[in-house]
């Protein structure tokens, strides 16, 4: 099995004394692992950290089998970010969730032109918008739609809360995330809102039913909006 394609990476293990096991979102593949042989050494080391984009070269025996891959930048996108606490985490945050969350090998274009645009737009001052409305992308294209949009609004003002009941489970929903609007005037207020109601909805639909631990990296995000 030998193909080329972009990606991200997700995350990073470290295999045998000289080598990385990595996560990646790929293009057209979707999600995949590999090992890197090198992948310790000072030039791949350098540039083999979570969010960057990455041009991978796969070869394995088969389907089955965890391939090989030959890795070189093509845009670095952390490293731009480590003076950044609140954009460095989002970075964590939204690879470690696709980390989890993704099926292995099954492509998903709409999720990743989604991450592509938080990517792009992370430098813009309502950035925080754009990954919020990212983990509400993945979780529809996951499976579940909560369709806020068609819920009732009882109030003018977009940075309003409405409470809207999702499958039993009453949710504190910003009215803006209804109108799929990014407002003009916010405050941290109702971005911790509204990171708190995309971690419910992550945590009712995915993590419990799937005991898995809700991650720390997403929370740390969360609580730099306090």
């Amino acid at each position: 099995m030998m193909w080329e394609d972009e990606c991200y990476l997700l995350s990073k293990k470290k295999f045998r004394e000289n080598a990385n096991i990595i996560n990646i979102f790929t293009k057209k593949k979707g999600k995949i692992d590999g090992i890197v042989y090198g992948g310790n050494s000072r030039k791949i080391k350098n540039y083999l950290q979570i969010s960057n984009k990455l041009f991978v070269s796969h070869n394995a025996k088969s389907e089955n089998t965890l391939g090989y891959l030959k890795t070189e930048l093509i845009k670095p996108i952390s490293p731009l970010y480590f003076n950044d606490k609140e954009r460095t985490s989002a970075l964590i945050s939204i690879c470690t969730l696709l980390n989890v969350l993704l099926p292995e090998s099954q492509p998903n274009k709409d999720i990743y032109i989604s991450f592509e645009k938080f990517i792009s737009s992370i430098n813009l001052e309502n950035w925080i918008f754009i990954y919020i409305f990212f983990e509400l992308n993945l979780i529809k294209e996951l499976g579940y739609d909560t369709n806020i949009h068609r819920g009732k609004l009882d109030n003018n003002n977009i940075n309003d809360i409405n409470k809207m009941n999702i499958d039993g489970y009453i949710y504190d929903v910003p009215k803006y995330l209804v109108l799929k609007k990014v407002p003009k005037k916010y405050t941290n207020e109702i971005i911790k809102k509204s990171l708190y109601f995309t971690r419910q909805v992550l945590l009712n639909k995915f993590f419990i039913p799937n005991n898995l631990l809700f991650l720390k990296t997403r929370v740390i995000l969360e609580n730099y909006f306090k």
